[in-house]
């Protein structure tokens, strides 16, 4: 099944979410991160690009800034996951949701299609660069709390969206 980009929630909680962009650099591994605060403990939630790229620094600057972390994410691409069946796959970027159909034109998962700026084409002053990262960050959450059905408490949703900066 193919959902468009709106605000109905998915009908019950995926158990495996695959979140796909172009190279794995800051969409898909932010809402990886997002995903595994926001989302039931139990849920495998894991990332990978259509193509390798490399660490942005400003993930983790972001990530920071709402008490998470990227951890040890280094990028990789879907023929380094270990695993490849998931539930769900959630597309960021036009490149990842075209691969996505195509490999999954014969399985039964749902790829969801979430339209997500790139942040890098921000111009002028760090503090300018680091609110789109911020702006992706905020609207990943988002999504990831209404449309997964996300069960966040309070203290996890003030955390992300309570900083006056964030």
């Amino acid at each position: 099944m193919i959902a468009l980009p709106d605000s109905r929630p998915v009908a019950s909680a995926p158990r495996s979410i695959l979140f796909m962009c172009r190279m794995n650099s800051i969409r898909s591994p932010m809402a990886e991160a997002l995903a595994k605060a926001l989302l039931p403990a139990g849920t495998y939630v894991a990332s990978a690009g259509v193509m390798s790229g490399q660490i942005d620094p400003f993930v983790e600057v972001v990530l920071q800034e709402v008490g998470l972390t990227g951890g040890r994410h280094q990028p990789h691409t879907l023929e380094d996951l270990e695993d490849d069946y998931f539930d769900m796959i959630v597309t960021l970027a036009p490149e990842a949701h075209h691969i996505a159909l195509e490999l999954t034109r014969a399985s039964a998962v749902d790829v969801i299609y979430w339209p997500t700026p790139d942040p890098t084409v921000a111009e002028g002053s760090r503090d300018h660069v680091v609110a789109a990262y911020r702006e992706v960050r905020n609207h990943l959450a988002a999504l990831i709390e209404q449309r997964l059905g996300a069960a966040a408490s309070a203290r996890q949703s003030e955390s992300i969206f309570g900083k006056p900066d964030a």
